[in-house]
């Protein structure tokens, strides 16, 4: 798809306003643990997503385990660290110590206490807020409570260094009121959204009041906005950023579920970045998995957004209810569907012409996506997750699939599928395990070609593990991949739905 060039118009709006009339409404009914994408400041390429943490040139991986048990306390959570190298990404059981990191609050300098019900590590983002050139860890843990107030939340920053993640030196942050049930943090972004001379902004999510803005000075991170949308009301759950209108600043997308469609579909808002802050721009349809990256390479981020089920118009009209995504270019205006602003993105469904699979009602295919380059050809790929897919039977055993980026846009030129039964991948798909509940695609070896991570959190009775998967000229591959769960990287395994939650 090319985009055509458009005037570009913006209004610009402080982001210190009023109190947000951004609605979340609280329940379940997201599949997978809210992650984050984390933008780079004036940064349009999806190899350039902030997450090295020691500043070597080499993309790191942080995943959040808020089911862990930490000193005995179910669920109190933990994060895992795990520093790129030449060959990559390993464990404590491959790669000399020091390569792989656990932090929790009980982890010596981190604020608080490990308690039980905290989930520590349940939405994770990577950012260099202080702008040292190191980036740094972004935790949320939406079951901490706040004095007498139960389930407040709150955000716990571990800042980078040439050494990794300084657990000596923090952050902590909280809403100004802390509210019951508000679970400040439960997800969390961060990225350069406006002019400030330091580093990025981080944002937090929480079920009460919407967004939180800080921003770091003087050692300190500071809330200085809280921006509103006036568009649907949403139980949000992701927020992802790009610099959609490449004008040097990121943008934030705020997606979830809406009472407006019966929570089937999704939405999305968007928020553009600019020297006075963010201020709420559009509606977008689709609010599942969320990611960005140039797929096209014209030098915008595009935006691509998950959907439960739906019409999928280029399969002719064809009903998708396994799931589908949606893809809005990037142009001077913004992500913009089809037919410009405003309008429904390019979807992609099972039934898309060249696509290889068997929809299903309960595939969730779009439950969960990341955007980067796979091939080292220049354009960003996609990475989709199916986690209730069935494989030879196995139901909601999970699988994944890889469309490719091209001039024109997604092609499912080169198509890839892969589950727990493709020869050369270890283990064997089981009913329930849910591969593909979490996706991240990330460059951990330095060669211009993003790897595959591949979540099942519910692998061995709930204890959950995490599948590599190497990338080449020609794609993913399934020969020399490699799975591991989270007792190899040092932490408690039991019941820990290990690759519940990774930054994207």
């Amino acid at each position: 798809m090319s985009i055509t060039t458009r005037t570009k118009r913006r209004t610009a709006g402080s982001a210190a306003v009023a109190a947000a009339s951004f609605l979340l409404l609280a329940g379940a009914g997201i599949l997978a643990a809210p992650t984050a994408f984390a933008g780079v400041p004036g940064g349009t390429s999806a190899a350039d997503r902030n997450n090295d943490f020691n500043g070597d040139g080499y993309g790191d991986l942080l995943m959040g385990v808020p089911e862990g048990t930490v000193d005995g306390k179910e669920g109190a959570g933990y994060v895992t660290v795990q520093y790129g190298a030449p060959n990559g990404i390993g464990t404590n059981n491959t790669v000399p110590k020091g390569e792989v990191q656990v932090v929790s609050q009980s982890t010596k300098g981190v604020p608080g206490t490990s308690e039980t019900g905290d989930h520590f590590g349940q939405a994770v983002a990577s950012g260099d807020l202080d702008g040292d050139g190191y980036d740094d860890a972004v935790i949320g843990t939406p079951g901490e409570d706040e004095g007498t107030v139960e389930d407040a939340g709150r955000v716990t920053v571990v800042y980078g260094s040439a050494k990794g993640l300084d657990t000596g030196r923090t952050g902590t942050v909280t809403a100004a009121k802390p509210a019951e049930g508000a679970r400040f943090g439960h997800s969390v972004a961060a990225a350069r959204f406006t002019g400030d001379i330091y580093g990025d902004q981080l944002v937090v999510l929480d079920q009460k009041v919407g967004l939180h803005v800080f921003t770091y000075h003087a050692g300190v991170l500071r809330q200085v906005g809280t921006p509103h949308s006036t568009g649907h009301s949403l139980q949000a759950g992701y927020l992802t950023t790009g610099d959609y209108d490449r004008d040097g600043f990121a943008d934030l997308v705020v997606s979830g579920y809406s009472p407006d469609d019966d929570y089937i579909k999704g939405w999305s808002a968007l928020y553009a970045g600019g020297e006075e802050g963010l201020s709420y721009g559009r509606d977008l349809h689709g609010g599942l998995g969320t990611a960005s990256g140039d797929i096209n390479g014209d030098g915008y981020d595009d935006l691509v957004v998950g959907q439960l089920s739906g019409v999928d118009e280029a399969a002719g009209d064809a009903e998708a209810p396994g799931g589908l995504v949606g893809v809005y270019y990037g142009g001077a205006e913004g992500p913009a569907g089809e037919e410009g602003p405003g309008t429904a993105p390019q979807w992609w469904s099972q039934n898309s012409p060249g696509m290889i699979g068997s929809p299903g009602v309960d595939d969730s295919w779009g439950n969960n996506v990341s955007v980067a380059d796979v091939d080292g050809d220049g354009y960003a790929d996609l990475a989709v997750g199916g986690p209730g897919e069935d494989a030879d039977g196995e139901q909601g055993a999970g699988a994944v699939s890889l469309l490719r980026g091209s001039r024109e846009g997604l092609t499912a030129t080169g198509f890839q599928h892969f589950d727990q039964n493709t020869a050369g991948i270890p283990g064997a798909a089981e009913a329930g395990d849910g591969w593909g509940t979490q996706v991240r695609l990330v460059d951990t070896d330095g060669d211009g070609r993003a790897e595959l991570v591949a979540a099942a959190p519910e692998e061995n009775a709930g204890d959950g593990a995490v599948w590599l998967l190497p990338a080449s000229g020609k794609g993913l591959l399934a020969e020399g991949s490699r799975s591991y769960g989270a007792a190899a990287l040092g932490g408690s395994g039991h019941g820990a739905h290990f690759g519940s939650v990774i930054d994207q």
